[in-house]
C-alpha cells in the first residue's frame, strides 16, 4: 500500500524511517512512502532528532546521538527543516519564538498508546507516567524523549485491532507517528481489514438502558449522632483527631431536616477554616440522608478541580463497584461531554480533513473507546486540544445545544444520557453551580427532576455564578448562536443541527404546529447570519439585529474615553443615539415575531404528551420533553431580549444594570451588544434555586467578611448567598443557621505576610526584579498573581530567563500555550517551579505541600471599574462594598498557601498603598509586616529554609 505526501515530507520521513524497514520511492515533486512487512512485535527505531527547550537555551540530540546546546534561533531553524521529537509542539515553538513546525509530538503518541490516562505535558511528566528516570536538566530531557518514544511504541499491542485500524487511518491522513505505530504492531496497512471501521468506537459501547423515574425521596431527619458516626467511619480509626470536623458535620445536619414552610428551606451557612476537612464533614450527613430517604443529594462546586477532589473523596464512602454502579455521579452540562453523533460525523469526513484535524479525531476515537463516562473535563487529557486541533477536540462536544435526543442513532449509547439516568438513582451527585442554576430556572433538569437537598461548596462564588446564570446578553455572538440552533447548518457548517433535525418529525399532522414551525424559521432569518463580524466592521449590516448592533458599536466607540484599550469597551445605554433608538424599535418587533411562534410550537408539541398519552413510546415522549425544554429556554432568552430593546428609551428597571459593550481580546473586537445584569443576582438565586429546595448547605473557608464586626461580617455572607431574600424580617428572624468552625492550623507560626513599601508598582523593571528575587529566595514553589495580563507578560519577559539560569522553571498563563488546568497540574507536580497567573489561577489552584510556599501579588486586587460595578457599589454600601470584595480576593489567595498541617507559606504584596482596613483578609494572629524589598527577600529565605 502506498501513502502519498507532499514534497516537504521527504527530509522528514527520510530521517525518521531511515532504518525501520520502510522503503521510499520519490518521484519528482512527490514523496511516496511504502510499507514493508515487519516481524511481529518489532519496534521501529525513531531516527529523528530530539529537541528540548528551556527559557534561554535548547538542546538538540541528533538522530546519531550527538547532543548539542544551541540558541533558540538555531534550534528554530533546524526544527523548521527537520521534524524533531518534542514534548508539546506548540509550547516548544512558543518558547523558541517561531511558528509551529512539523514534529513528532510525544504527547500525541502518549494519547494514542495510553488513552484516557493522565500525564503532565512535559518530558518529566511523560517519564514519570512511563516509570522512566526523571530528566534532571534540559540535556537529559532531550535524551529522555527517545527513551519515552521507544517505551510507548513497545506498549502497542498487536491484539488491539482498534488501535491498528485507527493508526492506519491516521497514517493516511499524515500523522507523523502513524507508520511507526503500525510498524510496531508488526503489521502492514494491507493486513488491517476495513481500518475505517475502527474509528466507529461507539459500536462497542453498551446501551444505557432506563430504570425509570425514581420515587420521591423521604423526609427523615439526620441526627448529629448519626452524622458523627458516619464521619468516624469515613475517616477511619487511624485518622488524627479533628473535633472541628465533627462539629462541622453536626452543624450541617440542620439542612437535612424536614422543611417546615414552603419556599423557605433549611439553610445552613457554614464557614470552615482550611484543614477542617469540610468535604467529608458534609458527605457524612449527606450520605446518611440519601441512604435513609432514597434520594440524591446534589453537591455543587464552582470549579472542576473541586469536582474531581470530591469525586475522589467519595471513594471512602463507597466501594469502587458501588461507584461504578451509580452511587456517585459527576454531572456537568452537555457541553462537557463527547457527542457520539459529532464523532460519527467527523469520522465520515475523515479522508477530507486537514492533517491536524484528522489526528485530533483519531485520538478522540481512541479516548472514547477507553473513557469512563465521556467527560471531556474528566479523563480526557486537558492538553490534547493544544497539541492537535482545538476544533477537532473541543468541537466534539455539543457546545451549542444542538442535541436531537432520541432522533440520534447513538442516543441509546450517549454518554450524557447515561450520566443523566445514573444521576436519577444516585446517592451523591457532584455538579456545578452553573448547571444547578440553569436547571432550577427552567423548573427541572434534563431528566425532569428537581433535587430537594443541595450542598454548595465554594459558596463564596454563588454571587458570581448567579450573576452569570441570570444575565441577559443581547449580543452578536448570542443571537448568531440562536440562529444556528434554529436553522442548522449554513455557510459550510457541517455539524450544526437545527430545528428541522430536532423537531420537524414530531409535528405529525398538527397544522398549527407546522405553521408555528415555519414561522419560527422565517423569523430566525432576521438574526445575524455567518460573517456578521465582517459586515459590522465594513458597515454593511443586514437585517434588524445587525442594524441595531452596528448602531451600538458606533455609540460605544463614540463615547468611550480610550477606544484603543486592549480590554473591553462599554458605555451607558442612555441617551441612545438616533440610529440605536430607531433600530431598537425595529428589532423589538422582529424579536416579537420570533418569540410568539416559539411559544406556540412548544405548546403544540407538549400537547401531544396529553393527547397521545396512550400511544407515544418512551423515547418519543422524552424527545418531545427535551425539545420543549430547549424551546422554553431559548424562548425566555428571546423574550428577555425583546423586553430590553422595547423599553430602551425608558429608565432601566431599578433591579437591573444595562450597558452597551464591545468584548475584546488582544485588542480585537470579538463581540458587541447590549448587556443586562441583576444588580443583586441573589434575588433570582433565592427565588429559583434556594427557595425551591428543602435543605441547603452553603459552605466555604471565606463566607464572612473580615471587618472584625461579627454581625456585619455575617450579614455580608447572607447578602452574598441570597439568604437575606428568603424571608422577611430582622436578621435574627431569618431561617438561617450560622456555623463557623476555625481552622486547626497555627497560621501565626506557619505563615508570614509582607507588604513591600519601596517598589514602584508602575515601574515594571522594579516589579519584575522583585518577583525574580523573591522567587529565587523561596527556591521556587512560587505563585505570582497579577491584576492585569499586560503586567504578567512584562514580568515574564523580564524574569523567566534569569530564573531558568537559577534552576527555576517558570510557567505563565497567557504566555505558555497551555490551558490553566494543565499549568496548575505542572506547577503542583514540579516542586521548585514558578507560575504566573491572574484570577483564574487564584480561584482554581489547590497545591498542598512545598509546591506552593510563596505567593506574590503585584497590586491590591481592587475590583476592575465597570458600569455594573458602579451600580453595585451604589446599592451595597459604596467603599465598604469595594473593601469587602478586595478582602475576599486576598483571603482566597492567602488561603492557597496552607493546605496541610506541615505547610509553610509567605504572602507578599508589592503595593505600598495597601490600607490597614484590609488586614481582616488575613486570619487572626497573622501579623502584616510593612518592609522594604531587601528585608522581605531575606525574611522569606530565612522563614522557608528555617535559617535566620
Amino acid at each position: 500500500m502506498w501513502l502519498k505526501f507532499g514534497p516537504s515530507f521527504a527530509g522528514i520521513f527520510g530521517n525518521f524511517f531511515g532504518s525501520t524497514g520502510w522503503r521510499f520511492h520519490w518521484p519528482a515533486g512527490v514523496v511516496m512512502v511504502g510499507v514493508m512487512t515487519s516481524p511481529a512485535g518489532s519496534i521501529g527505531i525513531v531516527r529523528a532528532p530530539a529537541l528540548a527547550v528551556d527559557n534561554r537555551h535548547a538542546c538538540w540530540l541528533s538522530a546519531d546521538g550527538e547532543l548539542e546546546t544551541v540558541d533558540h534561533d538555531t534550534a528554530a531553524a533546524r526544527a523548521q527543516g527537520t521534524a524533531p521529537i518534542v514534548c508539546h509542539g506548540p509550547a516548544t515553538a512558543q518558547r523558541l519564538g517561531c511558528a509551529p513546525f512539523a514534529c513528532f509530538d510525544l504527547l500525541q503518541l502518549f494519547a494514542f498508546v495510553r488513552p484516557a490516562a493522565f500525564c503532565l505535558p512535559t518530558v518529566s511528566g511523560v517519564a514519570a507516567a512511563l516509570e522512566l528516570a526523571a530528566p534532571a536538566d534540559t540535556e537529559s530531557a532531550a535524551m529522555a524523549l527517545h527513551d519515552a518514544a521507544r517505551r510507548l511504541l513497545a506498549e502497542v499491542s498487536p491484539l488491539d485491532k482498534t488501535a491498528a485500524g485507527i493508526a492506519v487511518m491516521m497514517s493516511r491522513a499524515g500523522w507523523m507517528w502513524g507508520p511507526a505505530v503500525v510498524d510496531a504492531l508488526g503489521l502492514t496497512p494491507d493486513q488491517v481489514a476495513a481500518p475505517e471501521r475502527a474509528l466507529a468506537v461507539w459500536r462497542d459501547r453498551p446501551e444505557w438502558g432506563d430504570a425509570g423515574v425514581p420515587d420521591p425521596p423521604g423526609n427523615a431527619a439526620v441526627t448529629a449522632a448519626a452524622a458523627r458516626a458516619r464521619l468516624a467511619a469515613l475517616v477511619g480509626d487511624d485518622a488524627e483527631d479533628r473535633p472541628q470536623q465533627a462539629d462541622y458535620a453536626s452543624a450541617t445536619c440542620a439542612a437535612f431536616a424536614p422543611r417546615e414552610q414552603a419556599e423557605v428551606p433549611n439553610l445552613v451557612l457554614a464557614q470552615a477554616g482550611t484543614g477542617t476537612g469540610k468535604t467529608l464533614g458534609y458527605l457524612a450527613p449527606a450520605s446518611v440522608w440519601a441512604e435513609t430517604n432514597k434520594g440524591p443529594v446534589w453537591i455543587s462546586t464552582y470549579t472542576r478541580n473541586l469536582q474531581r477532589q470530591i469525586d475522589d473523596e467519595t471513594g471512602r464512602l463507597f466501594s469502587a463497584a458501588a461507584r461504578r454502579g451509580g452511587k456517585v455521579v459527576v454531572r456537568k452540562g452537555r457541553e462537557n461531554y463527547l457527542c457520539l453523533l459529532n464523532l460519527d460525523d467527523a469520522t465520515k469526513r475523515f479522508p477530507a480533513l486537514r492533517p491536524h484535524d484528522a489526528v485530533a479525531v483519531g485520538l478522540m476515537a481512541r479516548w472514547a473507546s477507553r473513557s469512563r463516562d465521556g467527560d471531556m473535563g474528566g479523563d480526557l487529557p486537558a492538553w490534547l486540544a493544544g497539541v492537535t486541533s482545538r476544533g477537532g477536540v473541543l468541537g466534539m462536544a455539543d457546545r451549542r445545544g444542538e442535541c436531537v435526543y432520541s432522533a440520534c442513532e447513538h442516543y441509546a449509547k450517549c454518554f450524557v444520557e447515561q450520566t443523566i439516568r445514573r444521576a436519577r438513582h444516585a446517592d451523591i451527585v457532584i455538579a456545578n453551580h452553573a448547571l444547578v442554576m440553569i436547571q432550577a430556572a427552567l423548573g427541572a433538569g434534563d431528566d425532569g427532576q428537581v433535587p430537594t437537598r443541595y450542598v454548595f461548596d465554594e459558596g463564596h462564588h454563588l454571587f458570581d455564578a448567579a450573576d452569570a446564570a441570570f444575565a441577559g446578553h443581547l449580543t452578536a455572538a448570542e443571537t448568531a448562536d440562536l440562529r444556528r440552533w434554529l436553522l442548522g447548518p449554513e455557510g459550510g457548517r457541517r455539524r450544526a443541527r437545527g430545528l428541522e433535525q430536532r423537531a420537524k418529525d414530531l409535528l405529525g399532522d398538527d397544522d398549527a404546529a407546522h405553521d408555528a414551525y415555519h414561522a419560527v424559521l422565517a423569523a430566525a432569518r432576521q438574526l445575524p447570519a455567518p460573517a456578521w463580524s465582517t459586515r459590522l466592521a465594513d458597515r454593511r449590516p443586514q437585517g434588524p439585529m445587525e442594524r441595531f448592533l452596528a448602531g451600538v458599536r458606533d455609540q460605544v466607540y463614540a463615547r468611550v474615553a480610550d477606544a484603543a484599550s486592549p480590554y473591553g469597551l462599554e458605555t451607558e445605554v442612555q441617551p441612545a443615539t438616533a440610529a440605536v433608538a430607531a433600530a431598537a424599535g425595529e428589532l423589538a418587533a422582529s424579536l416579537g415575531t420570533l418569540a410568539a411562534p416559539m411559544a406556540a410550537l412548544r405548546q403544540r408539541l407538549l400537547a401531544r404528551l396529553d393527547k397521545e398519552a396512550d400511544e407515544l413510546d418512551s423515547a418519543t415522549r422524552q424527545r418531545i420533553e427535551a425539545v420543549g425544554r430547549g424551546l422554553q429556554r431559548r424562548g425566555l432568552q428571546v423574550a428577555g431580549w425583546r423586553d430590553m430593546v422595547a423599553h430602551l428609551e425608558d429608565d432601566t428597571p431599578e433591579a437591573f444594570a444595562d450597558w452597551f459593550g464591545i468584548e475584546r481580546s488582544d485588542g480585537r473586537d470579538m463581540d458587541v451588544g447590549m448587556y443586562r445584569h441583576w444588580v443583586d443576582p441573589t434575588v433570582p438565586l433565592a427565588a429559583e434555586v434556594l427557595g425551591k429546595a428543602h435543605g441547603v448547605v452553603v459552605t466555604s473557608a471565606t463566607l464572612t467578611d473580615g471587618t472584625g464586626d461579627d454581625t456585619a461580617d455575617w450579614l455580608a455572607a447572607e447578602q452574598r448567598t441570597g439568604a437575606v431574600h428568603l424571608a422577611p424580617g430582622e436578621a435574627n428572624e431569618r431561617p438561617v443557621v450560622r456555623a463557623r468552625v476555625p481552622s486547626p492550623f497555627d497560621y501565626e507560626a506557619m505563615t508570614r505576610v509582607f507588604v513591600v513599601t519601596d517598589v514602584a508598582r508602575d515601574d515594571m523593571d522594579q516589579v519584575a526584579a522583585a518577583y525574580r528575587e523573591l522567587f529565587k529566595a523561596a527556591g521556587g514553589g512560587a505563585l505570582g498573581l497579577f491584576t492585569a495580563v499586560a503586567r504578567l507578560r512584562a514580568v515574564h519577559a523580564r524574569g523567566a530567563a534569569a530564573l531558568e539560569d537559577a534552576g527555576l522553571t517558570t510557567y505563565a498563563q497567557h504566555v505558555d500555550r497551555m490551558d490553566v488546568a494543565t499549568l496548575i497540574d505542572i506547577f503542583r507536580a514540579e516542586t521548585d517551579s514558578c507560575l504566573l497567573g491572574t484570577d483564574a489561577v487564584r480561584d482554581g489552584v489547590d497545591v498542598p505541600g512545598d509546591s506552593l510556599r510563596l505567593l506574590v501579588f503585584d497590586r491590591v486586587p481592587w475590583p476592575r471599574p465597570s458600569l455594573l460595578h458602579k451600580a453595585r457599589k451604589a446599592r451595597f454600601g459604596g467603599g465598604a462594598y469595594v473593601d469587602m470584595l478586595t478582602r475576599l480576593r486576598l483571603a482566597q489567595a492567602f488561603g492557597r498557601l496552607v493546605r496541610r498541617q506541615d505547610d509553610r507559606g509567605v504572602f507578599v504584596l508589592l503595593d505600598r498603598r495597601f490600607p490597614s482596613r484590609l488586614h481582616g483578609a488575613f486570619l487572626e494572629g497573622v501579623e502584616v509586616v510593612r518592609t522594604g524589598l531587601a528585608e522581605a527577600i531575606g525574611e522569606t529565605r530565612a522563614f522557608l529554609t528555617g535559617n535566620p
